[in-house]
C-alpha cells in the first residue's frame, strides 16, 4: 500500500461536486435546527429554574436539582453531576453562570423534571397535552441533530413550528411589536445583521404571496402607504370592503400612483411590450376603484390619493412605516418583467431586533431609505379628485 499517496481528485476518498452539495445542505438545515433547539432549550431551563428553585434551594441548597430529580431521576441527574465534575477538572466551564447541574440537563431531562412536577407548572400554562406534543414533535429533531444524520426539510419546518409554539408557551413571545404581523425568525434575530433589516427574499409577487398573504400584510394596520405604477398587490388582492374597514378602524392610507396619462405610461408599455393605452387603463381602474372605497368613509381626508408623473423606480408598500414595528415589500421595476413577475424584498421596520452595524444616532437599513423616497415623492405629486 503506497501510504505517500495523497487524497486527491482522483482518490475514492475525494467528494465531488454532489457529494459537497448534499453536505452543505445537511450541515445548514443541522444548523437552523440546531438554533431552534437551543434556544427552547436555554428557555425551558429558564422556567424550570424559576419555578422550581424558590421550592427546593431552600431546603437542600445547591443540591436542589438532585432533589427535585428525585428517586426516579437519580441515574440521570447523578450522570449530569459527573459531567459537571468532569468540566470542572478540564477547564471546559467558560462561564461561571454555567457551573450548576441544571445547565448540564438536556431537553428530555428538563422535560422530565416538568413533567414530575407538573402541579408546578400548572398554573402557568393553559394545556399540559400541547407543551408535551410539541415537545415530543422537537425530539426526532433533536436525536438527528446531535447524531449528524440527515434532517429533512419537512421535519426541520416541523420542528420550526413546534419550537415557536413552544417558546409562546413557555413565555418566550418576541419583545417586537411587528412580530404580529411578520413572525420573528430565530436565525433573523441571531444573525439577522448580515442582510441589514432584510428578512425574506422571494423570486416573484406570487412566491410571496402564497407565504405572506395580503392579508397578514395589510390587516391591522395603522397607517399604510404605498407607491409603485397600478399597486396591483393592494388593489388586486385586498378586497374594497376590506380597505373601508380598515380605514374606519383608524387606518391612515397614502396611496400614490403613477399618472395614467403621462409620459412615464407611455414608456412603460413600450418596455413590456403592451399595446398602447393597455396600461395606463389598468392603473386608471385601479385608482378609480380606490376612489369608490374612499367615497364611502366617513372620513374621506384619511384615505389619500395622488398620482406621480416621475419615471417609476420601484413599488413599496409601506405598512405602520411611522412607529416602531414597520414592515415593508418591495419591488424594483425591471425592463421586461411584469410587477407579479419582479423579485420582492421583505423589510422589517425600525423595531427590529438585530440593529445592522451602523454608526451612532444612524438608522441602520432599507425600510428608512424607501419611507424616504415615499415622502419626497409624495411631496412633490398631484392629489386625485
Amino acid at each position: 500500500m503506497d501510504m505517500g499517496s495523497q487524497i486527491g481528485p482522483e482518490s475514492e476518498f475525494a467528494w465531488g461536486a454532489d457529494a459537497w452539495s448534499e453536505v452543505r445542505t445537511r450541515a445548514q438545515r443541522a444548523g437552523r435546527a440546531y438554533i431552534w433547539l437551543n434556544l427552547v432549550e436555554q428557555r425551558l431551563r429558564a422556567v424550570v429554574a424559576a419555578v422550581l428553585r424558590p421550592i427546593y434551594e431552600p431546603v437542600h441548597g445547591d443540591d436542589w436539582v438532585v432533589a427535585a430529580a428525585g428517586p426516579a431521576g437519580q441515574e440521570w441527574v447523578q450522570r449530569a453531576v459527573a459531567v459537571r465534575e468532569v468540566s470542572r477538572r478540564k477547564g471546559y466551564l467558560l462561564d461561571p453562570a454555567d457551573d450548576n447541574v441544571l445547565s448540564f440537563l438536556t431537553l428530555p431531562q428538563l422535560r422530565e423534571l416538568m413533567v414530575q412536577h407538573w402541579p408546578c407548572f400548572e398554573p402557568y400554562f393553559d394545556d399540559r397535552r400541547d407543551v408535551e406534543l410539541a415537545l415530543d414533535e422537537l425530539e426526532v429533531t433533536r436525536n438527528v441533530v446531535s447524531r449528524n444524520r440527515a434532517l429533512s426539510e419537512a421535519v426541520l419546518a416541523q420542528a420550526e413550528r413546534a419550537s415557536g409554539r413552544l417558546l409562546e408557551m413557555l413565555g418566550a413571545g418576541s419583545d417586537v411589536p411587528s412580530a404580529r404581523r411578520l413572525p420573528v425568525d430565530a436565525v433573523e434575530e441571531l444573525v439577522g445583521d448580515r442582510y441589514g433589516d432584510v428578512v425574506g427574499v422571494h423570486s416573484d409577487r406570487v412566491r410571496l404571496l402564497r407565504q405572506f398573504p395580503a392579508e397578514d400584510i395589510f390587516g391591522g394596520a395603522r397607517r399604510l402607504d404605498a407607491i409603485g405604477i397600478g399597486l396591483n398587490m393592494l388593489v388586486q388582492n385586498f378586497s374594497g370592503r376590506r380597505l373601508v374597514r380598515l380605514a374606519e378602524s383608524g387606518c391612515r392610507v397614502r396611496l400614490l400612483f403613477l399618472n395614467p396619462a403621462s409620459s412615464a405610461v407611455k414608456r412603460r408599455e413600450r418596455e413590456l411590450g403592451l399595446k398602447r393605452g393597455e396600461l395606463s387603463r389598468a392603473v386608471e381602474m385601479n385608482i378609480l376603484h380606490m376612489r369608490r372605497v374612499r367615497a364611502r368613509l366617513r372620513d374621506p381626508g384619511a384615505f389619500e390619493i395622488q398620482v406621480y408623473d416621475e419615471t417609476p423606480r420601484f413599488t413599496a408598500y409601506l405598512v405602520d412605516g411611522d412607529g416602531s414595528d414597520g414592515v415593508g415589500v418591495v419591488q424594483s421595476y425591471l425592463r421586461r418583467a411584469r410587477g407579479m413577475e419582479a423579485p420582492v424584498l421583505v423589510l422589517r421596520g425600525p423595531g427590529r431586533v438585530v440593529k445592522a452595524h451602523a454608526r451612532d444616532g444612524e438608522e441602520a437599513g432599507l425600510f428608512p431609505t424607501y419611507r424616504e423616497e415615499f415622502e419626497l415623492a409624495w411631496a412633490d405629486a398631484r392629489p386625485v379628485s
